[in-house]
């Protein structure tokens, strides 16, 4: 098992990638090189050899390569991204790059996506050289860039320029999978992601007819917009279950005690109450309008109008998705992708899950471990490109009341010092039995 400096390591790497300001606003201007190289220096320590790539200056991602003891086992992708996602300081009650060890708590971006995960990997891998611990199976370490927009920086450039570097990777774990998700009822659950909905972040476009805007216009761009978003907005998509999501309410069901009739998911999902929380997002698709830009002055309508749409859609439903906008949008609206990326469906029953599943269950014999399919997406979309299959595998041990989903891009975001250290025990048991 992992030893007593892997558990002081893990808060101080947390803390010092926080303090690394790698904030991605979405137009480029995102440096992940000073976090790369601090990362790249501690895997260096360790005796690996990490390369440093970039396609833009300064968008650096970071590739290491253990190698295990059976050379005829498929390797395994380890990875993590390095941005984050803007905050306001002034909204937050400590500075959000601080990385401030507060009351058994570190705070700050970053400190539940992902910094804490790149933190848990680093501990691993330097206890493991301190060890002599060698993997069964090639292990990869990769940390990457863009993920909070993107990912063309990042794994997309990795996946698509260096695919070399991840030769014999079939299976791969990040991100957002093995937390404790406490129901309210006493029981504690902890999903394993093994899948995420497809990424359709739409740009809407209305054209009409410019003018006065004293004067009738029956050809509004802003119009035709408006009645668009709200088409869209007001849309009920209808239940479409994966198999993983399947699996997921199969499982609760039995779990809770209740039958599990998938003829009515939104009875049973009202029946399993706060646990129904897991799976409620991702039996449906969805599209959300999230952004409007239309006209230059009040008394001028303009001759176009543009919204964005944060769509979502299952594996095996894009081209649903693909009619409903068609449909919705009409015959004035145009929409194109504004960026797209593939759903991912993962086994739920593989030896990989399976060992995931009884790493959390040593640790955490009180817990239940439940499949579960991610609602947004990761840097496994851009390496699903090389055939590795993807899975949401970032254990956290958090205490009742600590809503680890809503800090997420939330305000104070933080994780308990205890809860690093229990991932970086599940990891390390999870990746030597891998």
């Amino acid at each position: 098992m992992a030893d007593e400096r892997a558990m002081d390591e893990v808060v101080t790497f947390t803390s010092d990638l926080i303090r690394i300001d790698t904030t991605n606003r979405g137009g480029g201007d995102c440096q992940e090189r000073p976090a790369a190289e601090y990362a790249a220096a501690r895997l260096a320590e360790a005796g690996l050899e990490p390369v440093l790539l970039e396609r833009t200056p300064g968008r650096t991602n970071v590739v290491a390569r253990l190698e295990g003891t059976d050379p005829s086992a498929d390797a395994l992708l380890v990875h993590g991204h390095l941005d984050v996602v803007p905050a306001e300081a002034a909204d937050w009650s400590v500075h959000p790059f601080s990385g401030e060890v507060r009351d058994g708590v570190v705070w700050g971006r970053g400190a539940v996506d992902m910094k804490n995960m790149d933190a848990m990997i680093l501990a691993v891998v330097r206890a493991w050289a301190r060890e002599g611990v060698r993997p069964r199976r090639d292990i990869v370490v990769a940390f990457t860039a863009d993920e909070e927009a993107s990912a063309e920086d990042g794994s997309g450039f990795l996946a698509d320029r260096h695919a070399h570097l991840f030769e014999g990777c079939t299976e791969g774990v990040s991100e957002s999978g093995a937390f404790t998700f406490h129901d309210g009822d006493g029981r504690q659950l902890y999903p394993i992601a093994a899948g995420e909905r497809g990424t359709a972040w739409l740009k809407l476009t209305a054209r009409g007819r410019a003018g006065h805007g004293s004067k009738v216009n029956r050809e509004n761009a802003v119009t035709r917009l408006a009645a668009a978003i709200t088409r869209i907005g007001e849309h009920q998509w209808p239940l479409r279950l994966t198999p993983t999501v399947r699996a997921a309410l199969g499982e609760l069901a039995a779990l809770y005690g209740i039958e599990s009739d998938l003829s009515d998911v939104d009875t049973l999902l009202d029946q399993l109450g706060t646990a129904g929380k897991l799976v409620e997002a991702t039996v449906r698709n969805s599209a959300n309008p999230t952004m409007l830009d239309a006209g230059y002055k009040v008394n001028v309508i303009p001759g176009e109008a543009v919204a964005h749409v944060d769509g979502r859609f299952l594996s095996g439903a894009e081209d649903e998705f693909r009619a409903t906008m068609d449909r919705l949008t009409g015959p004035d609206v145009d929409w194109e992708f504004a960026h797209h990326e593939v759903a991912l469906q993962a086994p739920v029953e593989s030896p990989t899950y399976l060992r995931m599943r009884a790493a959390v269950e040593e640790f955490a014999p009180e817990g239940h471990v439940v499949p579960y399919c991610m609602s947004g997406g990761t840097d496994a979309k851009q390496f699903s490109r090389l055939g590795i299959t993807g899975y949401g595998f970032a254990p956290l041990k958090l205490p009742e009341g600590f809503d680890y989903q809503a800090l997420f891009h939330g305000v104070d975001e933080r994780v308990p010092v205890e809860a690093l250290r229990f991932g970086v025990r599940v990891l390390d048991r999870f990746l030597r039995t891998a």
